[in-house]
């Protein structure tokens, strides 16, 4: 059995981490049996997570992840789209990998008052008085990535003016079709759902990556729509 090694569930979520759900939808997808462990950075190839193990292997990187479940366990997650939609929608999981996750890790590290209510539940297990001096080191290093990457350079309004874009396109294009591959989700619809879902479930964050995702019925009814298709039993199944 594939063993997917994550968090574990957090924030109304089935993990915390949007690359980890991605992973378990693919896998629900593919209908593999895997079960659900809480993942070790220091074991970790890559050292992120996700990673699964499966005969005797880990697999790191969520993208690297579907690769391996196609070439090894020969599944055909675009089966029945076409070349176009698969085009369209492998374009729209970049673009949730490249920009919304970026402003969401923003949004939920970098603020104080979402921090409180978000991410420093991590951090609860460290002793009271290591515990400041480590989660300001973690949150210097995400400010770093998130200035090197781009967007920690960006004031909100512009990250709301690009975040705003990427929301009116996707939108747009799901506006008469059930799933990025048409009639049925393709690969890239997992990904997706779960970058979607971190932003339009917690109702504990704060910001304008929510505030924008509201605006667009289409977004939510897609969630909605893949919530039940793969987490019938409620997010925590």
């Amino acid at each position: 059995m594939i063993r997917l090694h994550g968090f574990g569930a957090a924030f109304g979520l089935p993990d915390p981490s949007p690359f980890v759900t991605k992973v378990e939808v693919l896998l629900k997808m593919a209908g593999l049996p895997y079960e659900k462990v809480r993942g070790d950075f220091r074991k970790a190839p890559k050292g992120k997570l996700p990673m699964i193990e499966d005969k005797g292997k880990l697999i790191a990187d969520s993208t690297l992840i579907r690769f391996y479940l196609e070439r090894e366990h020969g599944v055909d997650f675009n089966k029945g789209v076409s070349a176009t939609d698969a085009a369209a929608a492998w374009a729209f999981e970049k673009m949730c990998e490249d920009h919304l996750y970026w402003i969401v890790v923003k949004q939920r590290w970098l603020d104080d008052a979402n921090f409180e209510r978000g991410p420093a539940i991590f951090f609860k297990s460290i002793p009271a008085l290591l515990r400041p001096l480590i989660v300001g080191m973690i949150r210097r290093k995400v400010k770093r990535n998130l200035f090197g990457q781009g967007f920690g350079r960006m004031s909100d309004e512009e990250g709301r003016a690009i975040l705003s874009r990427a929301y009116i396109e996707l939108a747009a294009y799901l506006e008469g079709r059930a799933y990025l591959g048409g009639a049925q989700p393709c690969g890239s619809d997992a990904t997706v759902f779960a970058f979607l879902m971190s932003t339009l479930v917690p109702t504990i964050f704060e910001g304008y990556p929510t505030e924008e995702a509201k605006k667009h019925p289409a977004l939510a009814a897609y969630v909605e729509r893949m919530k039940a298709l793969y987490y019938p039993g409620g997010l925590a199944a």
